[in-house]
């Protein structure tokens, strides 16, 4: 595997020997530190059993800023916790490039836990290949924190029709997509306050994870009393999206909520800012997270909004949400990007410092004998992380082991910081009101 950023792990096989090569991840100087454990037949202490070193594999597309800044915020958190250990045990971690490919994860998963006895699974940003390796891991029943993927399928698909196969997977966040649907329709209120917009677009990108605003945003916006004037969808493959804009102007509408994850970055804010089209960029757009993003748009993201969980970075969503930024920056900042975690670095953080509280409540990291209890644990955690509160739903509910929402006193979703791209790049977090650093601009032209 090509060792793109220092961020990649390399390993080496010489016939049945296990050979460990100890890479400095990150910053020169760090000394955070994780273990390449490739090329074992068989291991010590499979199973989640105590052998002296818990590992963690962490998964991703690091040669994508979301996957690197996840592999970072992962080295942060062992950094962190590798005085204490888990349990008393080593912690070491396992980061390979998933390359965003559902055969390389599967890969990658089937070598972590058959080889480096990984006693811990946590990232994932493609819901495809969440799904993909679901199956895998249910049956080898290694604990899997789902930290970017969003697709509610993951869960109602799997553990809604056989919980125990899948009870030892979670998601920290963030929220599965059918819940952002609700949370959008309480952010497009705070819009129609703000700024008196009722008319809306709707274009989801063409993949799994968007499958809940494609079937049910417009029903959501409808109920509240606003009007959806325009819906389509796009190609993840999408370079030019002017004939779309040019029809959601024609179609009047005053916003447009887009979510792409895995297309925009960049030709869409573009064709946007150069057009001075009538009309707001809100939505999810993952590649405008990034805070290089402004300026490689060369500011034509100004005024551009978007979901994310951690804020960004920029509130204080929790006492642990700055003395984590500031971490990473002080680790990061100067290398490539991103130089703030993204929401999926805030999720992997938190993952890795829950199961630590809860291996440690339960008492046993061997989920081979006591898968139970583990799960137990995790069903009743609250635990406060640099992204918020982390609950997860029961067995009986609508999405087992899935993120819960916080709500406020008039039933809003709390978790769902939206931020915008302001002033002179500045990122701003406009909603909740609770969490808010400054109020939604609309774009000057409008």
């Amino acid at each position: 595997m090509p060792n793109e950023d220092n961020n990649t792990l390399e390993s080496r096989r010489t016939g049945k020997r296990c050979v460990r090569r100890r890479t400095v991840l990150g910053a020169a100087g760090t000394g955070i530190a994780a273990t390449a454990l490739a090329g074992c037949l068989g291991g010590v202490g499979g199973g989640g059993s105590d052998d002296g070193v818990f590992k963690i594999g962490h998964l991703a597309p690091t040669a994508i800023p979301n996957g690197r800044g996840s592999q970072r915020s992962a080295e942060l958190a062992v950094g962190e916790i590798e005085g204490d250990g888990i349990l008393d045990q080593e912690v070491e971690l396992v980061a390979e490039n998933t390359q965003g490919d559902t055969s390389e994860a599967t890969s990658v998963v089937q070598r972590m836990i058959e080889q480096d006895n990984v006693d811990l699974l946590v990232g994932t940003f493609a819901s495809e290949v969440t799904q993909t390796i679901a199956d895998y891991v249910g049956e080898r029943n290694v604990p899997f924190l789902i930290s970017g993927s969003a697709d509610p399928d993951t869960i109602t698909n799997n553990h809604g029709e056989n919980y125990d196969k899948f009870k030892n997977i979670f998601r920290v966040g963030p929220l599965n997509s059918e819940l952002q649907v609700e949370g959008f329709g309480d952010y497009a209120e705070y819009l129609n306050d703000r700024h008196g917009w009722t008319d809306f677009a709707v274009l989801p990108e063409d993949a799994a994870w968007t499958t809940s605003f494609q079937d049910g945003i417009a029903d959501e916006f409808k109920g509240r009393g606003l009007n959806v004037v325009y819906e389509n969808t796009s190609s993840v493959e999408t370079e030019d999206y002017t004939t779309f804009f040019d029809d959601i102007e024609a179609a009047g509408a005053d916003a447009l909520f887009r979510f792409f994850a895995h297309s925009g970055k960049g030709p869409d804010v573009g064709a946007w800012s150069q057009g001075e089209y009538e009309f707001a960029l809100e939505g999810t757009h993952v590649a405008s997270m990034s805070p290089e993003f402004y300026a490689a748009t060369e500011g034509a993201s100004l005024y551009e909004s978007t979901n994310q969980s951690g804020a960004g970075g920029v509130a204080e969503l929790s006492e642990k949400t700055m003395p984590f930024v500031e971490a990473y920056e002080k680790e990061y900042a100067d290398g490539k990007p991103p130089s703030k975690p993204m929401y999926m670095g805030f999720n992997t953080y938190d993952a890795i410092h829950l199961y630590k509280e809860v291996a440690e409540e339960a008492g046993t990291v061997n989920y081979s004998e006591e898968l139970d209890t583990i799960v137990d644990t995790l069903q009743g955690v609250s635990y406060t992380g640099a992204a918020g509160t982390i609950e997860f739903f029961g067995e009986d509910e609508a999405y087992p082991n899935d993120l819960k929402p916080t709500r406020d006193d008039s039933d809003k979703i709390e978790n769902f910081p939206v931020t915008q791209w302001q002033g002179d790049g500045s990122v701003e977090c406009v909603y909740p009101s609770a969490d808010q650093t400054a109020d939604h601009v609309a774009p000057e032209w409008m």
